[in-house]
């Protein structure tokens, strides 16, 4: 039987609805059932008018652009085929991809709104949109791409049909550094004679507000696009419309665009005189693609509930929160004004939208009001629709006023809105609880994956390195996040400060790294943040196998954890300059000196009735300058281990010796400082010992205790957790390593708060920030969608299910089947597509025995780990068998 096809084939790069590349992409596919593991591959590749080429490879995975650079524009047919000395498997199918409009080759100008100077004067949040314009005739023709971006948010027509499907377009990066083109097949909205370009412009995150605070971000002063049409005529000449003098901008009917506050669309508004653009008035990075998928409408949800309260406005329940937008098709008679609030919350003693929970305030500073406002005026033109793409919002509910005029459900739509991510991961099992707190976590990480990983999709929506550090192993098996993850890690390196550190959130529209905060910068360079230089390239490369991915952050880890080693070396906490005013001779590795987060968002006490005990307040710069030596310590012992690691990887020889040595003695240092011969830590924390544990700190002759101690804590707590931020994700996978499987599954399956099962049962549809994000009274606090406590579904599939990638392997060339058996659980299923083909695990207990199916994709291999420690290793291909829960038969 001839071997079957490869498949999948993909490149390193994104792109609408077709990829676009840069001049060397990289290529990857899957092999094929019944291929040996050292095969060889061979390709064929066509591009445009060159001579075909084939060529062997070796692997199968992030393989070099094996021809010639591309040229812009150049349209690429490849496929590929397995080979062994006997036979060569059927091509596979072809995979078509085109290079974008390279940045040397530009020939466009930089407009700008003729108003914008005087307009970027205005407060952000309360700046219209733009509407810029040119006209052009052509002829037949056979082909047209239509290559822009912009400094702002944009939105391309041809003959008012949209171009490509890309929402919010050209994306969040840090734009002093890296500004990303997006290309559009455009060849059906051209006709033959005189035809119309326009593009809609707003500030988007280049200047729009940022951050809880809702600061303008720093980016720039005025807003431009750039574009460039490319025509083939049927008889082979070319012709290029481009910005330039001759193009014209106007006010647009979107009157107000902001991507934090809203956008009002005023049907009804006067289009205004027509004026020339300004040329060239802004200075813009290089034009680039990107590695990663768009935002894209990914979802449409209809109105789960309507209802109409007393005063008169509409309560509309989408049934699920998430990140979007509403679309809103009957606007009513022309002159109906149309206003749309968005939140996450109902007030449960009137039934109408509340979002208190989601203002702020900065010490200081008076209170910033949160606000998801968005209206339309309708011109009463039969067809009209309000779809407002010029921001995005964080909602299950919207309150809707529009006076006397009807409103029907069926003409309103929750547009869900977020990057385009393709799905890899499934879970489920005979708990049904736990599978909804798996769809929950999925939809958490969903609102917060929009175009970078955000914290939240309403209050700040910035990309907390912390927050994806925690739940980057579990994005990971729910999406391929390959190119979502390395897009975000560019602007990471973009907004490192000079000194080394790592800015809190990334792209850094705040602009901390020129130093013109003096509270952010004392705040910037945190440890479980900063770290996620580390630590996320380190988990993309183990995922997926590119080595390059390592190679272009490494000069950022260096200086990050050389900026780290310095601070430990040079600063200490003012406690043990009390305990001794020359440092004790470890204390050059503890990190204790310089602010730390620490366990951000530890749960607060509880009375004997259950209630929460607020804190005692100690001023607002009390909790920041509590020692969080031990936090610190323990995660500049991970960053410096890792680091050797990635060096040996890398072929750093003398630096894998460096960093492993360093480690060493930071280890040694934690030991001294916070960890007794008895097992205790110094802290006396969960998290403190689940640290311990997880990032191997504990001595091998205490892991024991240190597990015992964990677990004393957590029985003392009535089986609740007492993890923060950073440990939360450890804590199940730790008891359950350490003996302790059935706490583990008490305090996942805890139904009182704080708890995943408390906050359902208060009727989360995402994960909250905030244990009791709502009380027991019903009222909101803080955010309702914030990811990081999810990360709590990588426990479901490493353990519950069993499916691990074995230590040491990259890209899941070997992984481990090893299910935990609990009596709440008797079976679990799940697949993950692995860039070796799908993994498939099912598993059941029936009398005694434990049923376990197993599929291996090719190029990987497996080892089953039965409850009473037997191992099997498997090769590609099915199995199945059974075991006896009290002893392998």
């Amino acid at each position: 039987m001839p071997t079957p096809a490869p498949y999948d084939l993909t490149i390193d790069f994104g792109g609408d609805l077709f990829p676009v590349s840069g001049s060397r992409p990289r290529l990857s596919w899957k092999p094929a059932e019944g291929l040996p593991p050292h095969a060889a591959h061979e390709l064929e590749i066509h591009v445009e008018d060159r001579p075909a080429l084939t060529v062997p490879v070796d692997g199968h995975l992030h393989i070099d652009w094996p021809a010639p650079p591309l040229s812009s524009g150049e349209h690429v047919r490849w496929r590929v085929r397995s080979r062994t000395e006997a036979q060569a498997s059927p091509w596979s199918t072809w995979h078509d991809f085109e290079a974008g409009l390279l940045d040397e080759d530009w020939t466009a100008h930089w407009i700008t709104p003729a108003d914008d100077p005087q307009n970027a004067r205005l407060a952000p949040g309360t700046r219209p949109a733009y509407a810029l314009r040119a006209t052009f005739t052509t002829t037949g023709t056979v082909r047209a791409r239509l290559y822009s971006t912009a400094l702002g948010v944009y939105e391309a027509f041809v003959n008012g049909e949209r171009a490509g499907t890309v929402e919010l377009a050209p994306g969040s990066t840090s734009y002093d550094h890296t500004l990303y083109a997006q290309a559009a097949d455009v060849t059906a909205s051209v006709r033959p004679g005189t035809n119309t370009v326009e593009i809609v412009l707003s500030d988007g995150w280049y200047r729009g507000q940022v951050g809880a605070f809702r600061k303008p971000a720093g980016w720039g002063e005025l807003l431009a696009v750039r574009l460039e049409l490319h025509l083939e005529h049927a008889d082979g000449t070319r012709q290029v419309v481009r910005t330039d003098e001759h193009w014209t901008s106007a006010p647009s009917p979107v009157t107000r665009a902001d991507l934090m506050d809203g956008q009002i669309t005023d049907f009804l508004a006067p289009t205004g005189p027509e004026r020339p653009v300004l040329v060239d008035a802004v200075t813009a990075p290089p034009i680039d693609w990107s590695p990663a998928p768009p935002v894209r409408r990914v979802e449409d949800r209809p109105v789960t509930s309507l209802t109409r309260l007393a005063g008169g406005a509409w309560i509309a329940d989408f049934g699920q929160n998430a990140s979007g937008w509403t679309a809103l098709t009957d606007l009513g008679p022309a002159g109906t004004r149309t206003a749309i609030d968005y939140g996450e919350h109902l007030d449960p003693a009137t039934g109408d939208l509340t979002t208190t929970h989601l203002d702020i305030q900065r010490p200081g500073d008076p209170v910033t009001v949160f606000v998801q406002h968005d209206e339309a005026v309708s011109s009463g033109a039969a067809g009209e629709v309000f779809e407002p793409r010029h921001t995005v919002h964080g909602f299950r509910y919207a309150r809707l006023e529009r006076g006397d005029v009807p409103l029907d459900a069926s003409s309103l739509t929750m547009c869900v809105v977020h990057t385009d991510l393709r799905s890899t991961g499934t879970f489920a099992c005979s708990h049904p609880d736990l599978n909804h707190l798996y769809e929950v976590a999925r939809w958490s990480f969903r609102g917060n994956a929009v175009d970078v990983p955000t914290d939240c999709p309403t209050r700040e929506r910035i990309g907390w390195t912390g927050d994806y550090q925690v739940f980057a192993p579990s994005a990971v098996r729910l999406y391929d996040v390959y190119g979502f993850s390395r897009k975000w890690l560019r602007s990471v390196r973009d907004d490192q400060l000079d000194d080394g550190r790592i800015a809190n959130f990334s792209p850094d529209g705040r602009r901390i790294k020129l130093g013109t905060d003096r509270r952010l910068d004392m705040m910037t360079g945190s440890a479980g943040w900063g770290d996620a230089i580390v630590l996320v390239p380190w988990l993309l490369y183990e995922t997926y196998g590119d080595r390059r991915l390592l190679a272009e952050n490494w000069d950022a880890m260096v200086r990050w954890v050389e900026w780290a080693l310095l601070t430990a070396r040079t600063a200490r906490h003012p406690s043990r300059v009390a305990r001794s005013a020359e440092p004790l001779p470890h204390e050059e590795f503890i990190w204790d000196g310089s602010f730390h987060w620490g366990e951000w968002c530890e749960p607060k006490p509880r009375a004997a009735d259950g209630s929460p005990i607020e804190p005692v307040e100690d001023g607002p710069d009390g909790w920041m300058s509590t020692d969080k030596g031990e936090v610190g310590t323990a995660f500049l012992y991970r960053s410096t281990s890792g680091l050797a690691t990635i060096a040996r990887v890398l072929g750093h020889d003398a630096d894998a010796a460096r960093y492993t040595r360093l480690a060493q003695r930071i280890k040694d240092a934690w030991r001294t400082e916070f960890l007794d011969d008895t097992g205790r830590t110094t802290v006396d924390t969960q998290a403190s010992y689940v640290r311990a544990l997880a990032l191997g700190l504990a001595p091998e002759k205490l892991r024991d205790a240190v597990a015992a101690r964990l677990a004393e804590l957590i029985r003392a707590a009535g089986t609740h957790l007492g993890t923060g931020f950073l440990s939360t994700p450890d804590l199940l996978p730790v008891l359950a390593d350490t003996g302790h499987v059935d706490l583990a599954y008490q305090v996942l399956l805890q139904r009182t708060s704080p708890s995943w099962l408390g906050m359902l049962d208060r009727g989360a549809t995402t994960v909250w920030e905030d244990w009791d994000g709502v009380d027991e009274n019903g009222d909101a606090h803080e955010s309702l969608n914030h990811y990081s406590k999810g990360a709590v579904i990588h426990f479901l599939h490493t353990h519950t299910l069993g499916l691990r990638q074995a230590e040491g392997s990259v890209a899941w060339e070997r992984f481990v089947v090893a299910p935990v058996p609990h009596a709440s659980v008797t079976w679990a299923r799940g697949t993950f597509d692995s860039p070796r083909g799908m993994i498939a695990v099912e598993w059941r207990t029936e009398d005694d025995e434990l049923h376990i199916t197993v599929d291996v994709p090719p190029t990987a291999v497996a080892t089953v780990v039965f409850p009473d420690g037997e191992e099997l290793p498997l090769g590609p291909g099915r199995f199945a068998s059974r075991r006896s829960l009290a002893r392998g038969r």
